[in-house]
């Protein structure tokens, strides 16, 4: 179910996990994870016993960027939304 965008009387509640802190402390939070996968990738590369395990660090780099890139995307539109409201 949709929040209304201009409710009557008062303005619409926002979730406390899709506040901006909570929005910027997950983003950095992901960007350490998206580090963390670079780390394990060149851990794989120089092991020649991990080869098989270079599926892992690289899904968590793809994951937490992906992550990243949804919650960047609505940071900006939310932006552009109170802007054109001014």
């Amino acid at each position: 179910m949709r929040i209304d965008e201009n409710p009557l009387f008062r303005k619409a509640i926002c979730p406390w996990y899709d506040s901006e802190p909570a929005c910027l402390v997950t983003i950095v939070f992901l960007e350490m994870v998206y580090i963390f996968g670079v780390f394990g990738l060149s851990v794989v590369r120089e092991t020649p016993a991990f080869h098989r395990y270079v599926w892992l660090p690289a899904v968590l780099m793809v994951l937490s960027l992906g992550v990243v890139l949804s919650i960047t995307a609505r940071l900006i539109r939310r932006y552009h939304r109170r802007q054109k409201k001014r």
